[in-house]
């Protein structure tokens, strides 16, 4: 349609250190275009404080204003822009002639094996490492041994696309060394082979497990075994107003909740899954730790939402995937301590950006001991979850036997994974 390459993602820095970097996506539309650009956001450590979104169906202008979620993330704005580019229709196009398919193939998964020394917070520190290389955290498993060692095996895909090449596989090996110093013994990279299984296998967890982790039903219940501490209680009740009258062929949302991270993609992801259409959406501002939000919505076939029966479900279930994106709980797994962290993933199979990267900072500021940790796949009836599966150590600071100490720790992960 003419659009200059330069103009498709425009990425405009704040005169301060602390304004926010403004991103302005314009190209034409596509199902769920949104949902993917706000995941990307997310996956670079980014923060959206506010957004305007708008489409007619068949051309799209997003603006994002982003902040990062930690000091400690360095974001690459070139490769940002990049990635942004990469999943726009228009780029689409002009990357593959229009000679792409349908469904893109998979990203290839490789395996990165570390040999390390085994010391508190390091799995947080190479998992930090691999984030801002932008490299994607598929799988993990950790295996130490009874000498002080351990050998971290992470599956991973590339964000930039460039495993295929010598020099950026020598590239992350090298610079993972570096980074470690002498924390690190050795690492080596190289494509995960079949025997190896599918990169995420899937998971049978013991169903009083499931039913506290996967129940469909958390609106207006306690948490059984870790409630909310007596600050978070707010969270609990998030308010949507429908109206019909406002527009002749659009269902406006009204939404007041609490902010938090990821708060834009997971509003976005629901829409993309539940097949609706935002055609204009205004995230405003945070004022004193609350968001307001007007979405203005429409039916694939492009006709409003009018059924009252419909209207009620689509709110409870966007209630539910706002105030429960994340699930956390310590459980006993024989003589071990257990934590596990859950997050539904989209229909396309793609799973919550830096779930891993969150836990694994959480546990390190507690001094809390990874023994293992895996990522693992896990279906129920109504959708397929991601389980972060992670084996803690005793400590003096955290005796896991005490209930207190296994309540502070579920408390602070899901502070952390909400950027509270």
């Amino acid at each position: 349609m003419g659009i200059q390459w330069d103009d498709v993602v425009v990425i405009q820095h704040g005169k301060d250190d602390n304004d926010p970097t403004i991103v302005t996506v314009n190209c034409p539309d596509k199902a769920g275009l949104g949902c993917d650009l706000c995941r990307i956001t997310l996956e670079f450590g980014l923060h959206i404080t506010r957004a305007d979104i708008s489409t007619d169906g068949r051309w799209c202008y997003n603006i994002f204003w982003v902040i990062p979620n930690h000091a400690s993330v360095k974001v690459d704005w070139e490769r940002l822009k990049n990635r942004l580019l990469s999943v726009c229709p228009s780029c689409l196009f002009s990357y593959h002639l229009n000679l792409q398919p349908a469904t893109p193939s998979p990203p290839l998964v490789y395996l990165l094996k570390v040999w390390c020394v085994d010391q508190k917070g390091l799995l947080h520190d190479i998992t930090e490492i691999l984030c801002n290389l932008q490299l994607l955290i598929q799988k993990v498993k950790v295996m130490p041994t009874p000498d002080g060692r351990a050998l971290d095996l992470f599956f991973i895909t590339d964000g930039m696309e460039l495993f295929h090449t010598k020099q950026r596989r020598d590239y992350v090996c090298g610079y993972l060394i570096d980074a470690l110093g002498e924390s690190c013994i050795s690492s080596e990279l190289q494509l995960a082979g079949p025997e190896y299984g599918h990169p995420q296998g899937f998971s049978s967890l013991p169903p009083p497990f499931a039913e506290e982790l996967f129940t469909s039903e958390l609106l207006g219940k306690k948490v059984s075994m870790h409630p909310l501490s007596q600050d978070m209680t707010t969270l609990k009740k998030p308010t949507i107003v429908v109206d019909d009258s406002l527009s002749p062929s659009h269902t406006l949302l009204q939404i007041q909740c609490v902010d938090q991270k990821g708060l834009c993609y997971d509003i976005m992801r629901f829409a993309k899954d539940s097949d609706i259409q935002v055609a204009y959406g205004r995230f405003s501002s945070s004022v004193k730790g609350f968001r307001t939000i007007d979405l203005f919505l429409q039916q694939r076939d492009g006709n409003k939402i009018t059924d009252p029966e419909t209207q009620k479900t689509l709110c409870s279930s966007l209630k539910e995937e706002m105030l429960h994106p994340l699930r956390v709980i310590i459980v006993n797994r024989g003589p071990d301590t257990e934590l596990l962290v859950a997050n539904p993933v989209e229909l396309c199979g793609r799973g919550r950006p830096r779930v891993f990267y969150d836990v694994t900072l959480a546990l390190k500021g507690l001094g809390v001991f990874i023994f293992s940790a895996e990522v693992v796949r896990h279906s129920t009836e109504e959708r397929q979850w991601e389980v972060y599966r992670f084996l803690l150590d005793e400590s003096r600071d955290f005796p896991l036997t005490s209930s207190k100490a296994r309540s502070q720790i579920v408390d602070k992960v899901r502070r952390t994974l909400m950027g509270w």
